[in-house]
Order: structure tokens, then sequence, then C-alpha cells
């Protein structure tokens, strides 16, 4: 990360003992309705549920505070990984809910990485992954668990995730990041027409990948594609898990009828380097999934569309500065 702006080689090279294991055409982002069970039966479920959490120690009481008790009520294992935090989080999490396995990592080893610390652990035939700033009961998590269980060929399920504000967050699932799909994004925010996908939905619906921020995963699904690439630090690990889940025959799904909070962005680095962090992460996925020649070419869109967008927002300071004189 620290080649200031250059072609990131290192991730390239680090790829390259993982070889080109998918084809160069994307899969397409199918809004159909799938028609998933709608009763819940409230049947017990074997689950564990694994939280990360990195510098958010208050997100990460009041995430535990929320579904603690009425979890391990029902008999679920209760993993929080804590990624190097120098806040006081593990301390606190130790002291208040003892009954969670902590794990402690002596550094933020990045969310794949932490991920991957719980779900060695995990115990569940349902496992729950969550960032550390969501908030779900414990009656929404099993309904949704329920839910993924009554279909046998869905691999992960996301509830629908909502903002403090009540609205919907962006960017909770999607199409596949393939160039073709990046470029058609990019240029409808360059001309201010807003997101390809309308993030309000109403029903189940089967995508190409949803949100790490809250996702329900079959134990199974990992034992068959594999943990968390830890080659990525930060972003697209759950695009790429997902494809994988796909290209083993699983389905995604974003249900709506379970829905949480993510406060979302509570541990995200300043801009500049999550900026850095996420452009790498996207060239990794490309050259993985894509092929070599498409990540170049996408190093260099990404250079056109950074250097864009940073006169965008100069022009619109300017703008501003003389409304204000």
């Amino acid at each position: 990360m620290g080649n200031g702006g250059l072609f990131p080689l290192s991730v390239f090279q680090a790829l390259r003992s993982e070889g080109n294991r998918a084809g160069s055409s994307a899969a397409c982002l199918h809004l159909r309705p799938l028609g998933l069970r709608s009763g819940i039966s409230g049947m017990d479920q074997a689950l564990s549920l694994v939280i990360l959490t990195y510098n958010t120690r208050e997100l990460a009481l009041r995430c535990l505070a929320g579904l603690y008790e009425e979890a391990l009520a029902r008999g679920w294992q209760v993993i929080v990984v804590d990624n190097g935090s120098t806040d006081g989080t593990a301390e606190a999490i130790a002291g208040r809910f003892p009954g969670a396995e902590l794990i402690r990592s002596e550094r933020n080893r990045g969310f794949a990485a932490g991920m991957n610390l719980g779900l060695r652990r995990a115990r569940g035939e349902v496992i729950v992954l969550m960032n550390a700033d969501v908030e779900a009961s414990a009656d929404t998590l099993a309904a949704a668990a329920e839910a993924l269980q009554a279909r046998p060929d869905v691999g992960a399920l996301s509830p629908l995730l909502r903002m403090p504000d009540g609205r919907p967050q962006p960017f909770a699932f999607g199409g596949d990041p393939s160039p073709i799909y990046l470029l058609r994004r990019g240029l409808r925010a360059l001309l201010g027409r807003g997101p390809l996908h309308r993030w309000e939905v109403e029903e189940p619906i089967e995508v190409d990948w949803v949100s790490g921020a809250c996702m329900l995963v079959r134990r199974e699904v990992i034992e068959r594609v594999g943990l968390l690439d830890e080659g990525f630090f930060l972003y697209f690990e759950d695009n790429d898990w997902c494809r994988r889940m796909r290209r083993a025959g699983w389905r995604i799904v974003y249900d709506p009828r379970f829905q949480v909070v993510h406060w979302g962005g509570a541990s995200q680095p300043q801009r500049d380097l999550a900026i850095r962090w996420y452009d790498q992460s996207l060239i990794r996925f490309t050259a993985k999934h894509y092929g070599w020649g498409w990540a170049g070419v996408l190093w260099l869109l990404l250079q056109g569309y950074r250097w864009l967008m940073r006169i965008g927002r100069a022009q619109r300071a300017r703008g501003r500065d003389a409304g204000v004189a």
C-alpha cells in the first residue's frame, strides 16, 4: 500500500500462485423474487455468531447487549473477534459478556483474516457473520437462519440493512463487479444519475453478492468453498466469497423480511487510505476472476475516475465558497 499511487504490482504478484480460476464473462444480477417460505416455525437453530470489532467499543457493547442473553438461552455459540483494538474493546467485552468466546488478535488483520479467526472456531450449522456496528435481535437472526435452512440451494442470506435514520443501506447487495458492470456504475456516478440498483426491496431477491456486515452462511458452504480470502485486507472479500459460492452451485439471497440496523463506517480508515484499499482490493478481485489484462485496464480507468472525481469535488467546493461570499 505504500507505492504512492503507482500500479500495485505487489497485489498482482500475490495472486500469481492462485491462478485465474474464473472465466471472463460476468454473471448478471437477477432481481427476481425467490418464493422463500414465509412462515417461521421458531425451530431452534444450531447457530454460531461471529462478531468482528476494531476500535468500536461502545457499538460492540450495544451490539452484544441486544442479543447476548437470548443467544445464550437458545444455546448459540457467541464468538467475538477483537481485531487489535486499542480503545479497551476487548477488556470491556470480557468484563460484561463472560459467556462470549473472545478471540484477541494482536494486530488489525483486516476484515477477512479477522473473521476467519472466528470462523475456524465456529461449530454451528448456520454461521452469522456480523460487524460490531450492527444491531440485530436474536429473533431476527433465528428467523433468517430458518429461512436459510428451508432452502438447500441458498448458500448465504443477508437481512435488509438499514441505516440508523431508517433508510436502506446503499451497496448492501449488488451485481458482480465485472469490468463492464463497473464501467456502467462509474459512468452513472460521473453523470449524477444515481445507483444501478434500488436499495429498498419488498421481497426476497437473488443477487450476486451481499455485504459481509451481516451475512448468514451454511457450514457446509464454508467447508466446500473455503474461508474468506485473506489477500483482501478490506473491501471485496464478500464479493469474492459470494462469487465462489455461486460457482459451487449455491444462490445468494437478500431478504427484507429480516431487517437489522447497520451504523456503517465505524471502524473505517481515513478517506484517502480507504480509497487506496478499495482500489487495490478491486484490482485484486478483477485479476483473480477476470484476468490480468482486465485488471490493468481497470487500473488505468480508476486513475482517470479518481482524477475526475477530485476535479468535481474541487468545483463544488469553489461553488459553495462563492455562495458564502
